[in-house]
């Protein structure tokens, strides 16, 4: 185990055991009430959590599973959280409004789902050109990014939580080479959040179609390309069944943050000790997604290429380019219409600006040399 995973989850363990031991030094006084009042595993609370995924999608669907087992076992079974994927109870693009109305205590999805109702909610997820997994980690926990996220849900009663990362995307399927930005234009393609307003201005014809509905919607010609997460995923979709030319990189998202929602009056009716159970739970289940999608995507990817005949290509400077200066006339945009977009843009500026002093001079540099030397035996 990794030194930063190894922090990570001895974090989210402490938290839980914390928050037993507590329970634990309590004077048998102020515990008696808890003990014949509050939850237990033969009478335990039960949640509903609904998420924009699949029932028991990999990677994704299989996230949300897992906050809701480590909830379930770290409480003791005090606390039951049943999943269920989109459209079991609610369409997968109406998770946000299912648990602010109480319908679900939980919800699992991506923060760009929601920027309609909220311009400043597709930064929680991820942004053109912005921050890696790793560098979005350290504005979420030991920067503004959770305290901001909590300031824009608030009016809705709903606390949200990192619930995973996928770490970088890919730029996409396409049914036909994409050499020049004239190979855009016209094209309907699937792509949420900020990366589809940008292709917008290149004129493709911009869907958000929930993932279930993608394979069907990219084979039968609905839609002419689909962005959906990376190899892990896309070869569970079986979208190159539909499509052989996938492109790289994911300008659209270096990585993106998953959320965790909680309806704030469920949450708030907890014992503390079963808050902080929820919240370690979250985070540990969050490192379980990224280190999978971490471990399985090139394997994945040698799928796709050596098995299935996807060709692997990447986009050129010239698109590269048009579409980093159409991102930053978009952002303009968006943060110039929206205070409070332009709040969490200011903050994420001024952290991207510091953190890639550090991620360009360790990393960058160790990466290229580590390729160098790898690639010369």
């Amino acid at each position: 185990m990794k030194r930063r995973e190894f922090l990570t989850w001895a974090g989210a363990a402490g938290i839980a055991a914390t928050a037993i031991s507590g329970c634990k030094n309590e004077t048998s006084e102020s515990a008696a009430p808890a003990a014949s009042n509050g939850p237990t595993a033969a009478d335990p609370i039960k949640w509903k959590m609904v998420t924009t995924w699949p029932k028991n999608f990999p990677g994704l669907g299989t996230g949300a599973n897992n906050i809701a087992k480590y909830i379930t076992e770290m409480s003791g079974g005090r606390l039951v959280v049943d999943v269920y994927g989109a459209g079991e109870i609610v369409p997968a693009l109406e998770v946000f409004d299912a648990v602010k109305a109480g319908t679900a205590e939980m919800g699992h999805g991506a923060a760009y789902y929601w920027q309609g109702k909220m311009p400043a909610a597709a930064f929680f997820a991820a942004f053109p050109f912005g921050l890696t997994a790793d560098e979005m980690n350290g504005w979420l926990y030991h920067g503004e990014g959770i305290k901001l996220w909590e300031e824009l849900y608030a009016p809705h009663g709903i606390i949200p939580r990192p619930g995973g990362n996928t770490g970088p995307q890919m730029g996409g399927w396409f049914r036909k080479p994409i050499d020049s930005l004239e190979d855009f234009r016209g094209l309907k393609m699937r792509l949420p959040g900020i990366g589809g307003e940008v292709l917008r201005r290149l004129d493709v014809s911009v869907v958000n179609t929930p993932g279930g509905e993608l394979f069907q919607a990219l084979n039968d010609g609905t839609i002419d390309a689909a962005e959906w997460v990376g190899p892990f995923n896309d070869l569970a979709f079986g979208f190159h069944r539909a499509a052989k030319y996938y492109y790289a990189p994911g300008w659209q998202e270096p990585s993106a943050t998953m959320e965790a929602l909680i309806n704030q009056e469920a949450f708030e009716a907890l014992p503390e000790d079963l808050q902080k159970i929820v919240e370690g739970a979250i985070k540990s289940a969050a490192l379980d997604m990224l280190s999978e999608f971490t471990a399985r995507n090139n394997q994945a990817l040698k799928t796709l290429t050596e098995e299935h005949g996807v060709e692997l290509r990447y986009f050129s400077d010239e698109i590269m380019q048009a579409l980093f200066e159409t991102s930053n006339q978009v952002l303009a945009e968006i943060t110039a219409e929206d205070a409070f977009a332009k709040k969490v843009f200011d903050s994420l500026k001024a952290y991207r600006r510091d953190v890639a002093e550090w991620t360009e001079g360790s990393e960058f540099t160790y990466l290229k040399a580590r390729q160098r030397f790898l690639e010369s035996g």
